[in-house]
């Protein structure tokens, strides 16, 4: 392997959270490397709603006006339709935050006009098609990322390593950090409907019998997301197709003259739904945010902000030290003190949702009336402003440090 290069901060992934992070190093003033192993952000059914407190971040780096250019849906209020009945469950419009509201976008745009911030910062370097497949160790501490690209094998060394890679994170395995998973009953099929203008126009839950589906307006389709008991993909699929259809048409009526849009399984993509979090998420010049560190149900949606918000945490509290080049494992430390209180609650909702809600709906227990939290959640509006906030701003908020706020980075 070739070392050809020395950066302040090595980020391992390109998703949100690794590249809000690099962004917000770099306007910092750092040196930032970010590996993506992809060509492109080009990948269909990733988490793409952009909730107030991403947007709060936005706004907060002066980049809110041009980044609401992008095409996206506005999403004010969330409900289900539970056996023909529709629930209101969740209200944005009171938060107090620059959107009240969340954004459905693409993921691929939301990192692209990442990426594209990040190219205007010298010290930022995008690498794609570049893998991390491995951790350089110095005694116990990390000092820097083995990769792969189409040049080759190489090392890249740096002060403090990030693994920013996801649920399936190959660098926390090679840094040998133990993950308490919390277990969860469901898995996700992901796809596509048409969308028609006499069509309902909020995006809900729906509830029948055996089956809940979540539709997201998306302008002139549907993304749709059936929820599905764990591991129950290979029995769907040896039924067949034109079974799965009529499960569809059951749950989803007014679509059933355009199921045709599912002309395969190549059409359906599966989500294997796992909630888990890392007991420790660093080690000596080491750390892991987002999925890496906490694996989130898409219960809510919040797994791509929660994301930004620990990438946020982390620039806040490790500027300093990486640019004065005395980061210490306490700093990292602090990341995950200031991060795991609100992991640990928002993953507590979830699981109490997949408990109560979710695991009956699937074993044929959907009772003729809403469940109570439904019902009272539908009969309150300052009960539905809490929900609203909660998933849209979370329980623990992060701010834009005013000195990275004020940065300006050095110009390319």
């Amino acid at each position: 392997m070739m070392s050809a290069q020395h950066v302040h901060c090595c980020i391992a992934g390109g998703g949100p959270a690794g590249l809000v992070l690099g962004v917000l190093l770099a306007r910092a003033g750092l040196q930032v490397a970010v590996l993506e192993k992809h060509a492109d952000f080009l990948r269909d059914f990733r988490g793409d709603t952009i909730h107030p407190s991403t947007l709060q971040v936005m706004s907060e780096l002066g980049w809110l006006a041009e980044f609401l250019e992008l095409p996206h849906q506005k999403v004010t209020q969330i409900g289900a339709d539970y056996a023909g009945r529709y629930l209101p469950l969740g209200d944005f419009t009171g938060i107090r935050a620059a959107c009240p509201y969340i954004a459905l976008m693409p993921q691929w745009d939301f990192l692209s006009f990442l990426a594209g911030k990040g190219r205007s910062y010298a010290g930022f370097e995008l690498r794609m098609n570049t893998e991390a497949i491995g951790l350089v160790f110095s005694g116990d501490r990390v000092t820097g990322v083995k990769a792969v690209s189409p040049a080759g094998k190489e090392i890249i060394t740096a002060d403090l390593v990030v693994a920013a890679d996801g649920r399936g994170s190959v660098l926390r395995e090679r840094a040998g950090l133990k993950v308490h998973d919390l277990g969860a009953p469901i898995d996700v099929l992901w796809f596509k409907l048409p969308r028609k203008s006499d069509d309902p126009a909020q995006t809900m839950a729906r509830f029948e019998s055996r089956h809940m589906v979540v539709l997201l307006n998306r302008g002139d389709y549907w993304q749709c997301a059936y929820i599905i008991a764990k591991g129950d993909f290979e029995r769907i699929k040896a039924e067949g197709l034109h079974a799965f259809r009529a499960d569809l048409s059951e749950s989803l009526p007014f679509t059933a003259d355009r199921l045709y849009a599912i002309a395969s399984w190549y059409d359906v993509k599966l989500l294997s739904v796992r909630v888990d979090r890392l007991e420790t998420w660093w080690r000596d010049g080491f750390l892991c945010i987002g999925d890496a560190a906490h694996a989130m149900s898409p219960v809510g949606g919040v797994g791509i902000n929660l994301a930004v918000q620990d990438a946020v945490a982390a620039s806040n509290i490790l500027f300093r030290p990486l640019g004065r080049r005395r980061l210490q494992s306490a700093d990292l430390a602090a990341v995950q003190r200031r991060r795991l209180w609100p992991t640990r609650l928002t993953q507590a909702m979830q699981v109490a949702a997949h408990r109560r809600l979710l695991a009956p709906l699937l074993k044929g227990e959907l009772t003729a009336q809403p469940p109570l939290p439904m019902r009272v959640l539908a009969s309150s509006p300052m009960l539905r402003g809490l929900l609203g906030r909660t998933i849209g701003i979370g329980v623990r908020p992060e701010h834009v440090s005013p000195a990275i706020r004020k940065a300006a980075g050095t110009p390319v």
